[in-house]
This record gives structure tokens, sequence and C-alpha cells, in this order.
């Protein structure tokens, strides 16, 4: 058959390239291209700074006409919300929080900022890392008056306001550095449906956490993994103790909010802003607080007393750097951690994207800055992001305007705010976290979609609700990544096949236009070759191949063995015959010189005993393909060659096979031609299934590889040597420009295995591959039960016939 009419199909007009033509090609165009240093031009150093400092880039694109009143009003409504904590720290430490989300304004690149500010999961974490290096059992004083021992508040305080600045600050600082050093790049890790089962789990911990302000509790506070099923225990065990008063005006704000907020929703498109509710009922419920004297008559806690004051900055104790390093290290990942994740959550609903490194600068800074006024460590809040989200906000600026809100308050105005219930705060946060359980309904849309996504979702919303926000989401991301491994363990694999007149290969056993190549099998996995899959990528090929190698090198090297011992016997039998002549010789002259007499000799016992040698000879011939010539029916007829397909060495359907062979020779003689066909066809639907030598070439498609490991390259050494030792020729295509450099590093290419063996596409590699072993195809149509016959032309080919 002529090659450029077997080719004709797969033939494209250009020069089959493999990797070392490649290489040639590339570097004779390098050679003859000039290169032009690249200088620092004016738009690349304004897009730096502009990285740097983000507020230069949007706020003189602000509009105050159509962002100035909405952002307004939320910040108020935030920075009102942020009033309560305040009597929880010292009043400057309060007014730097404020100064820290003016420093998150200037270098953070979220276009609606997360409010930040005291975290509860980083409020527990400075808070033991100051138990623990300033207990009380440090600052034990003698009472004169009683002569027992008393707690010196005072410096305890201030000392444990030290610890807690240094450990900011050494947080910060490492946050810069992770963010200079791009180690931003983990956030990619958080993938959207981790990050939505985070935050709805963070707002079950945001709702338990206002229980004891709604129903006027105390239950005790607890910390840890469990710390939530404990606290929800405690107010439930303390629900009988429910204070009326405090529940009352807890039912009453809610309704009046839930109703407030449908009505605002309704009338959003025709008013130019939302409606501060959240402000009009703070506004409203101090004023009958403090005119029905709520906290007197009725006992229902209130913010209290709001010092006011501001102390100058103070440099941190850097000799307790080296004892917090570790918990700075923590706090700093923890609380970029959270940040990232509500950063997302924002973008994936407003639809703008988030510069992860540079969050952790804005991060970093702010904490490097509130650490010298005597801050500790912030992050962006669930609850207070999401009040300023309902509110109205809409750029960075609203978070200004709390801040200024928070100055303005803690330096003048926080005797105004003094009589506000806290339990209207906790219904506020409560209400404007109805986004959070909406997205509940996630569990339905991804078992529909993705199971794998689903059950990433499950595991992080009970691993954060039980393990706290900390613990909770380094479990959520290392079983994140676990799914990836797995996936990635057990790939896809399939073989690929020609679409007739183009140059793609698609699976074909998805496309049905496919068609496989003859002699040829194009191997792809839909993951890279890496340590955890290699095996697995050998085993998939030899399925797919058919090819079972470590049978057919055994069966080989035992057909080997048979065929020397063949050879041997038949040299024994050649010297046997060859005494017999002798003999037979000696004995023909002995009988002429006896008296002559007349016999007839029986003809041909030597010949039919050679004649039946030659045949157990022709019925023992090596290989898995078994080559059998049958007699012509005419004395001058041609020779007709049959090649019928062999078993497998390990089924017990082998040793028929081998003791007809080397056993009884009237079992052939006694068989007709159409009873061996079908025995042996009985051998070859054994267990190797299409274990034949109907395919030379062998090619594997790793354009899905990205890298190449020292495990991945000894296995594919492997491959090209097992299978050449059964003359079937691998070839490697799609390499990327990396995986071919991991692979000379690990010495991959030798002798043997040279860059001829790459291609750069799969087509290619087929054309090279038909063109070389192009003829072999035929002996495959054969193998798979054609029979060809010698043909009478000269040029040796043959003809073939079903």
């Amino acid at each position: 058959m002529d090659s450029a009419h077997r080719l004709g199909k797969y033939r494209v007009e250009r020069e089959v390239l493999d990797e070392q033509r490649l290489e040639e090609v590339t570097l004779r165009k390098a050679h003859s291209d000039t290169h032009i240093p690249q200088k620092c031009t004016v738009p690349q150093l304004k897009r730096r700074v502009l990285s740097i400092l983000p507020i230069l880039y949007w706020l003189p694109k602000y509009s105050v006409w159509d962002y100035g009143m909405p952002d307004l009003i939320s910040g108020i409504s935030v920075g009102i919300i942020h009033l309560p904590q305040a009597i929880h720290l010292l009043p400057q430490v309060w007014l730097m929080h404020s100064e820290q989300m003016i420093i998150m304004t200037i270098n953070n690149n979220i276009h609606l900022l997360l409010c930040s500010g005291t975290f509860t999961v980083l409020s527990i974490m400075v808070g033991s890392v100051t138990e623990r290096l300033a207990p009380d059992l440090y600052f034990l004083k003698v009472n004169e008056t009683n002569i027992t021992a008393e707690v010196d508040t005072v410096a305890r305080d201030s000392y444990r306001v030290q610890v807690a600045a240094a450990t900011t600050v050494l947080g910060g600082l490492i946050q810069v550095v992770l963010g200079l050093v791009k180690f931003g790049f983990v956030g990619t890790y958080l993938s959207e449906p981790l990050v939505r089962a985070y935050t709805t789990a963070a707002a079950a911990h945001a709702v338990v956490a206002q229980l004891k302000y709604i129903f006027g509790v105390s239950p005790t506070r607890f910390s840890g993994p469990l710390s939530l099923v404990y606290t929800l225990r405690d107010v439930c065990s303390l629900l009988p103790q429910t204070h009326l008063p405090t529940l009352l005006v807890s039912a009453v704000s809610m309704v009046f909010l839930v109703a407030a907020k449908e009505l605002n929703s309704f009338l959003s498109p025709k008013l130019p802003v939302p409606i501060p509710v959240e402000l009009i009922t703070i506004v409203a419920v101090t004023l009958i607080s403090n005119y029905a004297h709520l906290n007197s008559n009725y006992t229902i806690s209130v913010v209290g007393e709001i010092p006011c004051g501001l102390s100058p900055p103070e440099v941190p104790d850097v000799t307790i750097f080296g004892e917090v390093i570790g918990d700075a290290f923590a706090l700093a990942i923890v609380g970029y951690a959270i940040s990232i994740s509500l950063g997302k959550t924002f973008a994936l609903k407003h639809g703008y994207k988030v510069d992860s490194n540079q969050e952790l600068v804005a991060l970093g800074l702010s904490n490097v800055v509130g650490g010298f006024f005597q801050c500790y460590s912030v992050c962006p809040s669930m609850s207070r992001s999401l009040v300023q989200e309902t509110t109205g906000g809409k750029t960075q600026m609203a978070g200004v305007a709390s801040a200024l809100i928070v100055f303005v308050t803690i330096l003048k105005l926080g005797p105004l705010f003094q009589e506000l219930p806290k339990a209207v705060l906790a219904v506020i946060v409560f209400v404007n976290l109805k986004g959070m359980f909406k997205q509940y309904t996630d569990v339905v849309t991804l078992w529909r979609r993705n199971k794998i996504d689903l059950v990433v979702w499950l595991v992080t919303w009970v691993s954060t609700l039980l393990l706290n926000l900390d613990l909770g989401l380094a479990a959520s991301i290392t079983f994140a990544l676990l799914t990836v491994i797995f996936r990635t363990q057990m790939p896809t694999y399939s073989v690929l096949g020609n679409v007739p007149g183009t140059e793609l290969y698609l699976d074909i056993e998805t496309h049905r236009e496919a068609r496989e190549i003859p002699g040829v099998t194009i191997f792809r996995s839909s993951a890279t070759v890496y340590f955890a899959n290699a095996e697995l990528y050998l085993e998939a090929l030899k399925e797919k191949s058919g090819l079972d190698i470590s049978k057919m090198i055994i069966y080989k090297r035992r057909q080997e063995a048979k065929q020397k011992r063949r050879e041997r016997r038949a040299k024994r039998r050649a010297k046997r015959q060859a005494k017999r002549e002798k003999r037979a010789q000696r004995s023909t002259k002995q009988l002429s010189a006896a008296p002559a007499f007349s016999m007839e000799e029986e003809p041909g016992w030597m010949d039919t005993c050679i004649d039946d040698e030659e045949q157990v000879w022709t019925e023992r011939e090596n290989g898995t393909v078994f080559v059998i010539p049958t007699s012509p029916s005419a004395a001058d007829g041609p020779c007709r060659w049959e090649y019928l397909k062999g078993g497998d060495p390990d089924c017990s359907s082998l040793g028929w096979l081998s003791e007809l062979q080397d056993g009884d020779t009237t079992t052939l003689g006694s068989s007709s031609e159409d009873t061996l066909s079908r025995d042996l066809e009985r051998v070859s639907l054994g267990s190797l299934g299409k274990w034949t030598w109907d395919i030379h070439s062998i090619i594997l498609d790793l354009s899905t590889a990205n890298f190449i490991d020292t495990v991945a390259i000894k296995t594919m050494k492997n491959i090209f040597h097992d299978f050449s030792e059964i003359d079937v020729d691998i070839y490697m295509a799609g390499c990327q420009a990396s995986v071919v450099e991991q692979l000379e590093l690990g010495d991959f290419f030798s002798e043997s295995i040279t860059k001829r063996r790459l291609f750069t596409t799969v087509h290619d590699a087929v054309l090279y591959c038909l063109n070389h072993r192009g003829s072999w195809w035929i002996v495959g149509l054969c193998m798979s039960g054609f029979r060809v016959r010698p043909s009478s032309s000269s040029s040796g080919c043959c003809d073939t016939s079903c």
C-alpha cells in the first residue's frame, strides 16, 4: 500500500515539528531579533504608585452627588454601633481604632470598605497573650488596712496594654512584610463555596453573641473549640431568667426594623437615598430611654459612660517582641484570613476584584500605626460591614465617616449616647445578618451543580461552627486542598481519536465523530502527572492501551526460552538424523556386497518422521501472534499465512495452548481449520482483552501537565523502557516549556530517549508515527481478525481480506 495514500487524510501542509526541531527554529529566530532593554516609563511608574495607594485612583473620581449622602448616613449608623465597645477600652485606644479605619481607607482597594475594628476572635487571642504575660499573680500588693493581698489593677492594666500594643505592632509588621513578598496568593485557596460557608457560620457566631443582649441574660464566657455550643447551651439554660423589659425592647425594635427595611426596599427605586432606618432607630430609642429612665426604672442594660480624652503616642516595648512573636504571627494570619474572606464575599456580590497583597499591606499598616497608640489588632467585622452595606454605603468614604463619628463622639458627644440600650444594637446586628442567612440556599444549588463543592461548603460550615473562626478556617482550607489533591490523584484518563479533516483529537468515548488512528494510541490524563498519581497513570495506560506490559514481557521471555529449547532440540534431532543417514549409508554398502534379492520397501518412514517434526515446529511458533502455515490444496498453489490471536500466559486457557504446542500432534491433525480457529479465539478472549501487537506507537498527550516531579520522570522512563521491549514506540506531545526544562534537569533524555520523541502537538506526533511505522497498521489489522496473504507483486506488499 502506498505511504502517501495511507497518510492522506492526516496530512497537513506544514513541517512536522518535534522538540529538537522546534528548538532549532526558535534559536534562529532569537538570533535574528534584536534585544531592546525595557525602561521604566511614566505610565508604569503611575500604575505602581496607584497600586500602593489606591486612594489616589478612586478619590479624584468620587462623586459627592451620587455617593456622598449614602456614605454619610451609613458611616453615622456604623459609628454609633461602634460606641458600646468603647466602654471596654481606654478612650485613647478606641479613638485610635478610628484612625486605623482611616488608614485602611487610604491603603485598601476594596470598593465597599469593610468596617474594621475590634473582632471577637482577635480580642480573645490578644486577651490570652496579655493574661499569659501579665497574670494577676505578678501584681499583688498588701492592703495595710486588713493585711490582705490585692491586685494592683492600675499597674496590671497598664502593662497589659503595653503587651497588647507590642503584639499588635509586631503582627502589623509581619502583615506588611507578607504583603510586600506577595504572600497574599494564599487568598486564592479561598474558593467561593468556602468563603460563603465561612461567612454563613460566622453569622451564626454573631447571632449567638447577641442573644445575651436580646434576652437580658449573662451567660458564662467561653473560648476555644465548641465555645459556640457551650454558649448556646448556657443561654438556653438561662432563658427562664429572661429579663422581660429587655426582651420587650428587643422585640419592638426588631419589628420596627424589619418593617422599615421592607418598606425601604419597596420604595428604594423612588427615593434618592435609602431611609437611615438604623440611625432613626438609635436616635429614637436613645431619646425614649433617656426620658423614660429605662435603666433606673426597669434595669435595662445601656451603653453607660463613654469616657473622653486622648493620650500621646508611645513606642512599644521591643523587649516583649521575642515573647509574643508566635502570637503575633497567628494574629497576622487570622486577621488577614478573616479580612480576605469577607472582602471576597462583598467582591462577588458587587462585582469587583480584591488585591490580596494590598489588603495585607493595608491591614498591617493600620495595626502598626494603631500599636503606637496602645491599640490592639483589628480586622474587618462582618456584622458592622453588613450594617454599612445595608444602610446604603457605596464606597470607602463610609468608613471615613464612621471614623469621624467615633472621633467626635469620644471627644465631645459621648454622654449623648450613654442611655442607648444594648439590646437595640444587638437587634440591629441581628436584622442585618439576614443576607448571610440566605446563603443556606447554597446547599440546594451545590447539590444540583457540584457535589464536591457541596462537601467543601458543609465541612467549612461545620468546622467553623464547632472550632471557632480561626481553627475552623484552617481546617476548611486544609480540607479544600485535600479535595484538590484527591481530584488530581484520580483524574480522568482517555484515549483520543482524530476528527476527520481536522487536527483535533478528542476522547473517542465521548465524541462519536473521533476516529482512532490505526496502530497509534493517544493517551491523555486530565491532570498533571506527579508522585501521587504516577502509579495510577501507568496502570491506566495499560488498561486503555490494552497492553499489560508485565504479563507481555513475562510471556515474551517465556516464549524466548521455549524458542531456545526448540533450537537445542532441533540441533539434537539434526545430529541424530545425520547419524541415521551415516548408518543407512553403511548398511546400503553392506547390502550391496551381500547377495541380491527382490523385495518392495515400505516408503516414507523416514520422511514421515521428518514431516511430523516439521509439523510440530510449525505449530510451536512463538509470540502472542501464532503463525500457522496452511498447506495449499494444489501442489503448485501459493502458500497462505494466517495471523491469529494468542492468549493469556497466566490463565488456564494458556495451559491448554501450551499443551497444544508441545504435546500430542494428533490433536491438530484430527481437527479442521475451523475448529482450530475457534479454539484459538476462545483463548484470545481471556483476561487480557485486546492484548495483541496491533499497536506500534503510543503518544502521551502531556498538554495538561504544568509540572513534573522526579517520581513522574522515573515513571516515564519505565514506560519508554518497558514498551520498547515489545517493540512499541513511545512519544510525548504538548509538553510545556517548563515541563521540558524539568525533564532535562531530571536526566530524562539519553541516547535511547532523545528530544526527537517530543512533539509540539499531537498531530505532529501522529504524522511522524504514520510516516515511520505506518506499515505496521496492516499487521494490526491482521491481528484484529484479518488474514494476510503474500502478494505476488514485486513490491512485496500484502493484500488484505476479511
